[in-house]
């Protein structure tokens, strides 16, 4: 179970002062839940991200606790599948640079077998990243963070991009992921798909979390805070625009 527990991130300043634009986030993570991670831009998701695999820039001070399984997380323990297709190298194919993942946390992987699990063709590890679709980048982003074995993961963002059908595959493969025994924490703006397939979701109002809720308290109009209501709201009034736009 990873638990984080009033996570505070701030950035030392050149003045002296001190950003926080992280503060009191709390809420737990176990294996077979996807939870999702959402709110406004800017609002610090992917910091978060950062902070819980220890990939934040040297001037951040994390004060909070985040334990897995009762102890410090170690590095590897958790996962990162990146949000663009410029985290993959470019000048590797696909197969090449998911096997490297294996190779540095010492793990073994089968690629091939990886990537047919992902619904990728065979063809897909001798493709190079600028060859791959929308949704194919993403599932080889998602294949990276596999790769080194860990059983928890953070999906940074998964469906920007994407036409509708393919952000429904890949909401559905994480999806699959946390049914089949992995830990998934999803951050997304995608929030009418999200709360489809996570279990709860954590709120962010600049920084700030708001509430902790359960994904049917969306759809079921039983969210507590005002900024989640309006979230929720202007999420679904988007979201279905763009579906009559599409039709």
């Amino acid at each position: 179970m990873l638990k984080v527990n009033k996570l505070t991130v701030r950035f030392r300043q050149h003045d002296g002062s001190r950003l926080v634009p992280i503060e009191d986030v709390s809420f737990t993570l176990g294996r077979g839940e996807l939870v999702g991670l959402v709110g406004g831009s800017g609002a610090g998701k992917s910091l978060i991200a950062e902070a819980l695999i220890g990939t934040l820039p040297r001037n951040a001070e994390v004060s909070g606790a985040v334990s897995l399984n009762g102890s410090a997380p170690q590095k590897g323990a958790i996962a990162l599948a990146p949000q663009g297709r410029d985290a993959l190298d470019p000048l590797a194919p696909s197969g090449r640079q998911v096997a490297r993942f294996a190779r540095l946390a010492r793990v073994s992987c089968d690629v091939p077998q990886l990537f047919a699990d992902l619904g990728l063709p065979p063809s897909t590890v001798k493709l190079w990243p600028h060859e791959l679709s929308g949704g194919m980048a993403k599932r080889v982003l998602v294949a990276t963070a596999l790769a080194t074995g860990a059983d928890y993961l953070i999906a940074d963002e998964p469906t920007v991009g994407l036409d509708g059908a393919s952000a429904d595959r890949i909401m559905a493969l994480l999806a699959d992921l946390a049914v089949s025994g992995r830990a998934v924490l999803v951050i997304s703006h995608d929030l009418v798909r999200l709360a489809r397939v996570a279990c709860r979701m954590v709120i962010l109002e600049e920084g700030r979390q708001v509430e902790v809720a359960d994904a049917a308290a969306f759809a079921e109009d039983r969210l507590v805070h005002p900024f989640s209501r309006a979230l929720w709201q202007a999420q679904t009034w988007e979201h279905f625009a763009s579906e009559e736009e599409a039709c």
